[in-house]
């Protein structure tokens, strides 16, 4: 059986997390790994429909993604999660349940500034914020708890998609997950 392993992307909107998720995952099922990425804009529509925004709802979110997500790499799955998780307490709770489960877990920090993030503003979420029509966004007027100590950490402006696809890959591949 192939060895599964959560690879969990946290960051602010636009940082670049599943862009380098899903570089990752072509490369990964290229060498014939079971791979899926869970999406934190499909999650929400699918499995977190009806939860808002509030810290108790992201903390569920998270929760529900974490489940998932531990529930596939536990059965030989490359789960990548990208994700923005802006809560270190709910992110250690999915960390302390793959670790309970024996469950291999890579969290990774896309540790992009705002400034460049809202330049990218891939989703207009940054626009709409500035014009008024927006509240809550994290990381500029809802708080996000950066990792203190990540698996690795990546500064997306500074280097390609495909560097940072193989910078995770090479984390993967040194803990024997890939």
């Amino acid at each position: 059986m192939t060895t599964g392993a959560t690879v969990w992307l946290t960051g602010l909107p636009s940082a670049g997390k599943t862009t380098i998720a899903h570089e990752l995952a072509g490369r990964l099922r290229e060498e014939g790994h079971r791979v899926e990425v869970l999406d934190g804009d499909e999650i929400r529509e699918f499995l977190s429909a009806g939860l808002g925004f509030s810290r108790e709802d992201r903390h569920t979110n998270v929760q529900r993604i974490g489940f998932v997500a531990e529930l596939l790499a536990r059965n030989g799955v490359l789960a990548l999660v990208p994700v923005i998780a802006p809560y270190q307490d709910s992110r250690e709770a999915v960390r302390k349940r793959h670790q309970a489960n024996g469950t291999g877990y890579v969290e990774v920090h896309v540790a992009t500034p705002v400034e460049v993030c809202s330049e990218r503003d891939v989703k207009g979420l940054y626009a709409k914020q500035a014009a008024g029509e927006l509240t809550g966004l994290t990381g500029v007027d809802d708080p996000y708890e950066a990792p203190e100590s990540p698996d690795l950490r990546i500064e997306s402006q500074n280097q390609t998609v495909q560097e940072s696809a193989a910078s995770v890959y090479a984390l993967l591949t040194e803990r024997g997950l890939a």
